[in-house]
């Protein structure tokens, strides 16, 4: 096939380019004259994908990482390393925000760039990293000494590829592929298309080891791509195995299409509001949506609360007999997250079963009976059981019942979601929320999953 076509609109334009090269040399310049004049033992480096030459067009995030030596404490780089992003901010007229990793960060805009200014420690090799974000300018030298020129396209066809899949990124709302990773794989194989035709033989555990460090067997991931700058780290860590897999299926669907150039665009669909939720009443579920307001945290803290929480409510209604098909979340990551759960069941007959214990424990089945009755009680299996009365038998009134005060705790919410949950959630009529056209989209991948590996 040929990509030149794709690329043309894929790859930077030359004023794009020619602009982030400036700004990005006005604060390095900026930060390492700074350094000069008032003697800090520290370099700004230029990192990540504009430094590799593998950004996609329109997505020239700008990373400063502010190298200071092993022998400084930590207090003082991050102390320093904040203030010269604060001084760079002040020169160019701009608004810091700190963000926090492994030590606080400074990010903002300027000249609408997104740039990060980044602490970290100047070192020569993995073994002697202090913090995660150390690798860093290691990563880039690595990239910048392996990967050809002609292979900055072939890893931009990749980016593009897993993006309209839905597999790029290594944030935890995707658990995908890391644009890191996403160049070790050029580097090995060569090649898009060879990338895809490797990655279709994919079996969990694959081992990319460029190094041939042999450190493979240390990891139980999915992926294990040895770090080659460190050899006991797996670059393919924070790929889940959903993603994983999604990447191998998207590969050999593309590998057998005939319409290969649309994966390289978002899938063409039109949404309707009625279509959706009719599909919805066709599959005859009860379908609940729990709203309710998040707090301002990070977004790599959010969302993995907010799947935890998800997934404790399916499990806990499940152990209630409340039988759940599938849940999910969606959130605008401003102010707002709805928690779906769809049942197959609207509600339960009024009796259930209590068990108490085997019938091999005397003293136990003795205080059993006591409690509910001889008449009540029965074998089941090797258990002495007693019919009882229902509390709840719809899952709305359980789960109302669970968002409260004292029985909150039963749910393993997010430690940052308690009191939002309980102070602003609603049960809310799908109907309402199926007019923000985000959260349709979102019913509609709820509906038909990976929709975005086939074409």
């Amino acid at each position: 096939m040929d990509y030149k076509a794709i690329l043309d609109e894929i790859k930077p334009t030359a004023e794009e380019e020619k602009k982030v090269r400036e700004v990005s040399e006005k604060l390095l310049d900026f930060i390492n004259d700074k350094c000069s004049q008032d003697n800090i033992d520290a370099e700004a480096v230029l990192v990540g994908s504009v430094a590799k030459g593998t950004y996609l067009r329109g997505k020239s995030d700008i990373d400063l990482f502010i190298a200071f030596p092993l022998s400084c404490d930590k207090s003082y780089l991050k102390d320093t390393g904040l203030d010269l992003a604060h001084e760079c901010c002040r020169a160019f007229n701009v608004k810091p925000y700190h963000q926090f990793a492994s030590h606080p960060y400074v990010t903002t805009e300027i000249e609408n760039f997104k740039i990060d200014f980044v602490p970290c420690y100047r070192i020569n090799d993995g073994s002697q990293i202090k913090s995660a974000v150390d690798r860093t300018i290691l990563h880039t030298i690595f990239v910048q000494a392996n990967l050809s020129d002609s292979q900055k396209d072939e890893v931009l066809l990749l980016k593009r590829f897993m993006d309209m899949t839905e597999t790029y990124g290594s944030e935890f709302k995707v658990g995908g592929f890391a644009g890191y990773l996403c160049e070790l794989l050029i580097i090995e194989y060569g090649t898009f298309e060879n990338t895809l035709r490797q990655a279709a033989d994919w079996q969990f555990g694959h081992v990319i080891d460029l190094k041939g460090y042999g450190t493979a067997k240390k990891f139980k991931d999915p992926l294990v791509c040895i770090d080659p700058t460190d050899k006991n780290r797996n670059v393919g860590a924070a790929l889940r195995l959903d993603k994983f897999s999604q990447f191998i299926q998207s590969a050999r669907n593309f590998l057998n299409s005939d319409k290969k150039d649309e994966y390289f665009y978002p899938l063409a669909k039109e949404l309707d509001k009625d279509s959706v939720l009719n599909e919805f009443k066709d599959r005859k579920s009860n379908l609940i949506a729990i709203k309710f307001n998040i707090p301002q945290i990070p977004l790599d803290t959010l969302h993995p609360q907010l799947k935890k929480t998800s997934e404790s409510f399916k499990r806990i209604l499940n152990s209630n007999d409340f039988l759940v098909f599938q849940t999910g979340y969606w959130t605008d990551e401003i102010d707002t997250a709805i928690i779906l759960i769809e049942l197959a069941v609207f509600e339960l007959n009024d009796i259930k079963v209590h068990h108490g214990p085997r019938v091999f424990f005397k003293e136990g089945c003795s205080n059993f009976i006591e409690k509910f009755g001889f008449e009540n009680c029965y074998i089941l299996d090797d258990y002495i059981v007693s019919n009882v009365k229902r509390e709840f038998t719809t899952p709305e009134a359980f789960i109302r019942h669970l968002i409260t005060p004292d029985y909150i705790s039963l749910i393993k919410v997010g430690k940052n979601l308690n009191k939002p949950l309980l102070k602003s959630y609603e049960i809310c009529d799908i109907n309402d929320l199926a007019n923000d056209d985000e959260f349709l989209a979102f019913l509609d991948d709820f509906l038909y999953p990976n929709q975005h590996i086939r074409r």
